[in-house]
């Protein structure tokens, strides 16, 4: 069909249902502008549908210098990004929020949006703090080769198996019955307290080495950040974290001199190990002090390419990598869960599923209702967003769009003589079959332009004139 996208990458036909709604939606005569929404929003899994008009007019004689309408678009509607971060709800737009993420944690390291250049030169730390131990399980390579005997249950305690990467088995538990799913489950719902304390307990070790109280730790130094949640194999969140140390008034102010990469390491070292939050007792579970697993590393970032060293670009990519990731990358849920039965028929690891169900009976006791464990039963009792960052660490997502729209709309973008009154309402969202599948096209088609290019590109690179 000519002007539509070439499928890339499918294996199989499309079926019935879904040819006949194709041919449907390719004979509308508007097919052509339609399938123009659809390239602007790169081919979006669930685009939001808005009716309005938008004026631009000259601030000082009222003239009116562009008008829109979407009176004159497919359906009196036009198409927007959904704008959701996960891969496996929307490839597009968690691309461009992982773009967003990357420049903005990489603004916090080496400067730009905002931010100066000096930030490079200040103590910065690159900290992964993960959960503790709630219980055996495989894990790629070597899996437990050197236990001997069995459990209380009647499973072996080791695994001479060698799992691949990619085996399913990986993060799974050894002894499903010996698995701490409460003490797993609480420990995410208290997540975010830990990570407020380990804070606090970072600024009380700078505040030690700078000789003042940590109530006064403000007028000797900022600490800044930038954190990434992350779902292991096992179903357990750990965090990766930027850490910068500037000045009192933030990034444009220099550290002072007692303010080095070793001290801020120490610092975090400490709090790692000091911080914890206690929980409410309960019969069922008795005490529980939630706290982060001793594998901490705390690497300091350096500026520019350096084999083997920990750069600011290597961890920004990192970093964004990982905002697009969701529950639902370990074998969890994408979507809310409010009743037994859908954790019952959830597609999810036997593993997840004993975690759900801990959730929904830890979230049933009155002594820990405050952790509304029940509401965050997809997240696996996780509560946090998946990425935090200080407010002086660097520039905000809302500012990165703000500028990418400015871009767009080109000359009329950041002109104060002119002035823009527009309304819109939302009418509806989401794409038929037929109309999936162009979206799909139009992906992979995208997909392929970027390999290819991507290829071309290292050719360049490697190639020489002999």
């Amino acid at each position: 069909m000519p002007g539509t996208p070439a499928p890339a990458r499918r294996s199989g036909l499309p079926s019935p249902l879904t040819i006949a709604d194709m041919v449907r939606v390719a004979e509308r005569p508007d097919f052509r502008r339609w399938l123009t929404q659809m390239e602007a929003v790169g081919g979006c899994t669930h685009p939001i549908y808005l009716a309005g008009r938008s004026v631009t007019f000259d601030r000082a004689t009222g003239a009116v210098l562009h008008a829109y309408s979407t009176r004159d678009e497919p359906g009196e509607r036009l198409a927007v990004r959904c704008g959701n971060r996960r891969t496996a709800v929307c490839p597009t737009c968690a691309r461009l929020h992982s773009g967003d993420t990357y420049h903005l944690v990489r603004a916090g390291l080496a400067g730009g949006k905002g931010i100066t250049s000096a930030v490079a030169t200040h103590p910065r730390l690159f900290v992964t703090l993960t959960a503790p131990s709630f219980g055996r399980v495989h894990r790629a390579g070597g899996c437990h080769p050197y236990r001997s005997g069995t459990c209380d249950h009647g499973r072996p305690l080791g695994c001479g198996l060698e799992h691949e990467p990619t085996d399913p088995a990986c993060g799974q538990p050894v002894c499903p019955d010996c698995y701490d799913y409460a003490g797993h489950a609480l420990w995410h719902a208290a997540a975010g307290r830990l990570w407020n304390r380990w804070c606090d307990r970072v600024r009380r070790g700078l505040a030690r080495a700078a000789g003042v109280p940590v109530s006064r730790f403000p007028e000797a130094a900022r600490l800044s950040f930038a954190k990434v949640a992350e779902y292991q194999r096992r179903a357990a969140v750990h965090h990766h974290v930027v850490v910068r140390l500037d000045g009192p008034q933030g990034p444009a102010d220099t550290p002072p001199a007692w303010a080095t990469t070793d001290v801020l390491t120490q610092a975090v070292e400490d709090a790692t190990r000091a911080a914890s939050v206690p929980l409410p007792y309960s019969p069922a579970v008795g005490d529980r002090t939630v706290r982060f697993g001793p594998q901490m590393d705390a690497h300091p970032i350096r500026t520019g390419i350096e084999d083997g060293a920990v750069t600011d670009d290597a961890v920004a990519a990192y970093i964004a990598k990982y905002t697009s990731k969701s529950a639902g990358a370990s074998g969890g849920a994408d979507h809310r869960i409010t009743t037994p039965g859908q954790i019952a028929a959830a597609a999810v690891t036997p593993h997840v599923r004993a975690l759900m169900r801990a959730c929904w009976r830890l979230g049933g006791l009155p002594e820990f209702a405050g952790l509304r464990l029940r509401a965050w039963i997809h997240t696996l009792g996780y509560r946090g967003h998946i990425l935090t960052k200080s407010r002086a660490y660097s520039t905000t997502y809302g500012a990165l769009r703000a500028e990418r729209a400015e871009h767009r709309k080109g000359s009329l973008a950041g002109d104060k003589a002119q002035v823009t009154a527009a309304e819109w309402r939302f009418v509806g969202s989401g794409l038929t079959l037929g109309e999936q599948w162009f979206a799909r096209s139009i992906r992979e088609s995208r997909q392929n332009n970027r390999e290819s290019a991507t290829a071309a590109r290292n050719l360049s690179e490697n190639s020489y004139d002999p």
